[in-house]
């Protein structure tokens, strides 16, 4: 599914695309990725899209919050965390930085 999503948020033009192996870190996810879109309507739109190509491959419905605002999606698809963000919005939330090992370039 990893894959599967990567693909997807390169194919739909995501930005500065961050993986981060949550394995053994958190109960939350094996994975999360952190990625930017340059507008509301593309945060959005790449949300959509990744939720449809989940639905569609691995028969699993994603929890979706934020994408009627399109500034902050975050897309929970079990395994993969997703977070999609506006630059100005993940410039000032800094999440890599919470998740991240000391040291570790974001990108």
């Amino acid at each position: 599914m990893l894959a599967s999503i990567l693909s997807q948020l390169s194919d739909d033009k995501a930005e500065e695309i961050v993986e981060i192996d949550l394995r053994g870190k958190s109960a939350i996810g094996d994975y999360m990725i952190i990625c930017s879109g340059r507008s509301t309507r593309q945060v959005a739109a790449i949300a959509e899209k990744l939720v449809d190509r989940v639905k569609q491959e691995f028969g699993r419905i994603a929890r979706v919050e934020g994408k009627d605002t399109g500034d902050w999606v975050l897309i929970d698809t079990g395994d993969v965390i997703v977070h999609i963000f506006r630059p100005e919005v993940r410039a000032f939330y800094q999440l890599e930085k919470m998740w991240l090992p000391a040291g570790t370039p974001a990108n």
